[in-house]
């Protein structure tokens, strides 16, 4: 049989596409979302708060067009109400049902103890926000990272500061009547009493208090006021001390929560002279914050808080993690690992790293309310560098002390 040459070509290429088709690679499946769950407070009265802290997330990824280390991100958010049960089961619906690689939150000391367990039982990496002490201390969650601070971090050298240079004697403590009130009062009362101090008085409001007017009619002789409250609750009992006419027999000075940026327009004049101890003011002089507060200003119409700014650095130190780990979220041991050891040079706050325990070291500064060009703003006076959790207590002797509570330490100067 006589070949055609034309056929001989046609089967000849044939084969050759044949050949190089099994040469050909499988297509690499493309990896999917980074499936980041987010816990908050959307109503009662951390409300207020919780709404700060989305709109932190949201502006991070907004700047980065929804993507972390090349991969896009898929935020599942979970309203927690401020309440331990709910925000445990939205906890298990986040990880069970969505299957979210890391979780943002929760916001109360209350809420991230009551899924302390769950956390480490579902080795679930968590950038908490919450400041329950015992968390990064005693019974520290190996899962937990904290790139805020724990609730007497920024109370500590408030504290200091109080007692040393503005040469306060006495003071009243008053805060709400849950884990954070009563950790971050706490704090200042060990510190401040170290340095010659004496509390006299110790205060806890309830958390849904409509009114403060019954305990401020307690106060006693002092020249210090210490607030310790959350939320909307700093703006209430600020209002209310000018109110009774109580502003100017005391100088006021609080923690990292109640004189907050969201909340000195509304204070106004009644704020002005506040001191305040916390990681974050919109004030930070630095190429970040400064974008982070144009950012917030242009689309919420509000100046950034600790609330917006401790969700915006938890997800610095999640990029800067997925970052070094090539992006491979799916390895919960490699990224967790990665969170504890990140170290971030430039973050909205300044440098941070954390501790062997996952909790922050990074600078706290002294804030007070001054009116500048027509707005209330929060001007640092003083920085306090990469102040840890233990202040400048030995980390042993610390831990072998009880967690800081209503009754620790001790009380000794109460009148």
């Amino acid at each position: 049989m006589s070949l055609n040459r034309r056929n001989v070509l046609k089967g000849a290429l044939a084969a050759s596409v044949a050949t190089s088709a099994l040469k050909v690679p499988a297509a690499v499946a493309q990896p999917g979302p980074i499936k980041l769950g987010f816990l908050t407070v959307k109503s009662g009265p951390l409300a207020s708060g919780g709404l700060q802290m989305e709109q932190g997330v949201l502006t991070f990824l907004k700047q980065r067009n929804n993507m972390i280390a090349g991969r896009a991100v898929e935020l599942q958010t979970a309203d927690t109400a401020g309440n331990p049960a709910q925000t445990r089961t939205k906890t298990q619906e986040l990880v069970e049902r969505f299957g979210v690689h890391c979780i943002i939150g929760p916001l109360a000391a209350f809420e991230a103890l009551a899924i302390d367990d769950f956390i480490r039982s579902s080795k679930t990496p968590n950038l908490t926000v919450a400041g329950a002490e015992d968390i990064t201390q005693r019974k520290p969650n190996p899962w937990v990272v904290r790139a805020s601070c724990t609730s007497a971090q920024p109370s500590h050298p408030m504290a200091d500061y109080a007692a040393k240079e503005l040469k306060l004697k006495r003071a009243i403590c008053v805060a709400d009547d849950f884990a954070f009130g009563h950790e971050n009062v706490a704090g200042f009362q060990r510190v401040f009493e170290d340095a010659g101090g004496k509390v006299v008085q110790k205060i806890f409001t309830p958390l849904n208090a409509p009114d403060y007017g019954t305990y401020l009619s307690q106060f006693k002789n002092a020249d210090c006021l210490y607030t310790g409250h959350a939320g909307s609750n700093g703006l209430k009992i600020i209002r209310q001390i000018s109110e009774y006419g109580l502003k100017g027999k005391f100088t006021i000075v609080g923690g990292f929560t109640p004189i907050d940026e969201s909340l000195l327009q509304q204070m106004g004049e009644d704020g002005v002279g506040c001191y305040s101890g916390c990681w974050y003011s919109a004030a930070l002089d630095n190429p970040v914050n400064k974008a982070f507060v144009a950012e917030i200003q242009k689309d919420y119409k509000v100046d950034p808080g600790v609330y917006a700014a401790e969700t915006y650095v938890s997800c610095e130190v999640l990029e800067q993690a997925v970052k070094s780990i090539g992006g491979k979220v799916e390895d919960k041991d490699a990224l967790n690992k990665a969170l504890h050891e990140a170290k971030v040079p430039n973050t909205l706050r300044g440098p941070v790293s954390f501790d062997e325990f996952g909790n922050v070291i990074g600078n706290i500064f002294i804030r007070k309310v001054e009116k500048k060009d027509g707005k209330y703003v929060n001007t640092v006076v003083k920085t306090y560098p990469n102040v840890s959790q233990f202040w400048t207590y030995k980390q042993d002797e610390f831990l072998k002390n009880p967690v800081y509570s209503r009754d620790y330490p001790p009380a000794k100067n109460l009148e």
